[in-house]
């Protein structure tokens, strides 16, 4: 089926970009809007799979459009999923997004839209449940120091896994995207795991949370 989206971001260019490319790699685009009250109207009406929006958007273009995403995840639950853009990193957005542990979230840099095949990828995942978190947001919590710091335990392979995770990839991507069996991949998340101290999780979506918790401390 194909996937239908609203759209929104107050530059219009840009939005319409999107849009355009969106198209070209099959989705449905029901509806724009260039603020975050126009978007929880067009949600309301049209009841896409996802809502994609800026995360600054007017009057005050601070974070209107990360509390535009929490009232539309409040009013229509996980039936809408949720992708927010941000022009920056700022991983205390990030976070905030993913808090309340519900799937069909993510949080992207506006760069990635340039690699159309991983930004569709991104939507897809969202729109079935799962959670996408931006690489550069990824680095930054991995890279954060702490009084007890147990990622020092990881191997270099494993630190790379765990990126992947963190950012919602499944098992057969990061076999993909690192060019490893599926039996390594799962011996490297077991170790990732259990040096974290991590319970296994059942699904993508949540083994996201238990990382992205690990990793803000």
């Amino acid at each position: 089926m194909t996937i239908r989206i609203v759209l929104a971001d107050d530059a219009l260019l840009l939005r319409e970009g999107i849009a355009r490319l969106l198209g070209e790699a099959g989705f449905d685009v029901v509806a724009q809007a260039g603020d975050a009250t126009s978007l929880l109207s067009a949600v309301r009406e049209h009841h896409p799979d996802v809502a994609i929006t800026d995360i600054r958007m007017p009057p005050t273009h601070t974070d209107e459009g990360l509390r535009a995403a929490e009232s539309i995840r409040e009013e229509h639950g996980e039936a809408v999923g949720v992708l927010v853009l941000s022009q920056y990193v700022d991983t205390t957005f990030a976070l905030r997004l993913v808090a309340d542990g519900s799937g069909g979230m993510g949080y992207l840099l506006k760069d990635r839209v340039d690699d159309l095949e991983d930004f569709a990828d991104a939507v897809r995942r969202i729109a079935r449940g799962g959670s996408v978190i931006d690489p550069e947001v990824v680095a930054q919590l991995v890279g954060r120091r702490r009084a007890r710091v147990p990622l020092d335990d990881l191997t270099e392979r494993e630190r790379e896994v765990l990126a992947l995770i963190a950012e919602g990839r499944s098992n057969q991507a990061i076999c993909d995207r690192l060019f490893l069996a599926p039996k390594t991949v799962e011996a490297h998340i077991a170790n990732i795991f259990s040096k974290l101290e991590l319970l296994p999780a059942p699904d993508d979506h949540r083994r996201v949370l238990a990382v992205l918790a690990h990793l803000r401390g």
